[in-house]
Formats: structure tokens, sequence, C-alpha cells
């Protein structure tokens, strides 16, 4: 029972001091985005294409300027902050599934860079452009410049958070933990959930833009798909031949 007790509070502290390195990753990154934060506005005001924002308090823009590089700072930090959590349960692994823990961490930062991009030029410039005109007709918009933000770093890191299924997926699969047949088999359900969170994630009411979303999910779904059934024939085979 001592023993059981040693190790909870020995992983207890392995994972607060972890923790204390992500946050101080997510600190330098956010000091270095802060150095550039007029270069980061000006990228994130490109997809307004022309919007004039405003601010209408004294701290509003300090505040805003604080988001943005704390928000820059977390899409910087973030390989790391996914190598830190990973190597938390490293040492449950086998020699095999650590391999596939070197071997997937690449991917992980693509794909989360990857959904940014996509966020940045497929998703931010058709819902921006939709909000601003709705309604313009009626009144003359005057976009306050912490709303903007607000609403273009959520869309930024959801789409970089929801790139990553393929994978989280993939690397389950390669594990055994989960089966291909399983994701086919919900499907459905798959779809129409993936039509609520775009909904969810979207600032729109557009069905079209939340189909700029719930699409590309649904594709990311099905990749998650094909890439299982790949790993799991091929961790089947080794097995066998074994």
């Amino acid at each position: 029972m001592s023993d059981q007790k040693t190790s909870i509070l020995s992983h207890l502290l392995e994972l607060r001091i972890r923790l204390l390195r992500s946050l101080i990753a997510i600190a330098i990154a956010s000091i270095i985005a802060f150095i550039f934060y007029d270069w980061i506005f000006y990228i994130l005001k490109l997809p307004a294409q022309g919007i004039n924002l405003v601010f209408i308090e004294m701290t509003e823009m300090l505040g805003t300027i604080m988001k943005v590089c704390l928000a820059a700072g977390i899409i910087l930090a973030m390989p790391y902050l996914v190598y830190e959590g990973i190597m938390f349960i490293f040492p449950a692994l086998t020699p095999r599934e650590k391999r596939y823990v070197y071997l997937v961490l690449p991917w992980i930062a693509l794909m989360f860079l990857g959904g940014v991009v996509f966020g940045y030029f497929v998703l931010i410039p058709p819902a921006t452009r939709f909000l601003v005109s709705f309604g313009a007709n009626i009144a003359t918009p005057e976009i306050r410049v912490g709303n903007y933000v607000a609403v273009v770093t959520r869309l930024l890191l959801a789409t970089g958070i929801i790139f990553e299924l393929p994978v989280i997926t993939t690397f389950l699969a390669r594990l055994g933990v989960l089966k291909s047949q399983w994701l086919a088999s919900r499907r459905k359900a798959a779809i129409i959930f993936a039509f609520i969170l775009a909904a969810i994630i979207t600032p729109t009411f557009d069905p079209i833009n939340q189909s700029l979303v719930a699409i590309p999910l649904v594709v990311l779904y099905e990749m998650s798909i094909w890439l299982a059934r790949l790993v799991q024939k091929k961790r089947d085979d080794t097995t066998l031949s074994e």
C-alpha cells in the first residue's frame, strides 16, 4: 500500500513538473509573440479585407494584444505541449509503442499547422464577409478589434485541434486501442456530430460557412477510418510474422 501511494505521489509530482514546463513554454512563446505583435496583427487583419477595426475602451487594445500573444504562444508551443503530454505516459509504453510515438510527433505538429492554415485561408474570409455584410443595409458596421480577434483566434485554434483527428486515431489504432470497424460503425453519428461541432465553432448561422467546417471534418473522419484500417492491417501482419 505504501509503495502504491509513493508511486501515485511520484506520478503527480511528474505531472506537476510537466505542467509547469508547459506553462513556461507558453509564457516564452507568448513573450516572443509580443515582440512581433504588430506583425501578427497585420496577418490577422488580412482576412478582414479593409474592415475598419475600432476600440472603444482605454484598456481594450492592450487586453486584445495580450490575448493575441497568448493565442500565438499556445500555437507556437503546441508541439512542445504535445511532447510533454506524450512523455508523461511514455514510461508505460512498450519499446514498439515508443517507436510509434517518435513517428507520430512530427505529424502532430504538421496537422495542427495545417488546421490553422485551413482556418485562416478557407474559413475566416467567408465568415468575416458574411458577418460584416449581414444587415449592413440597416446599420454601418463598426467592428471592435477585441471581438474580431476573439472570433479569429477561436477559429484558428479550433481548426488546428480538429485536424489532429487522423493522427490521434492512427496512433491509437497502431497501439490496438482503436479499431477501424468501430469508427466505421459510427460514421452516421460522426457526420451529425461534425455539423453540430461546425455550428458551435463557426460564429455565423450561414449553412455555407458551417459546411466549410463540417465537410472537412467528415473527410478527416473518413481519412481516420482508412488510416486506422491500414495500420491495423500492418499491425496484424507484424503480429503473425512474429
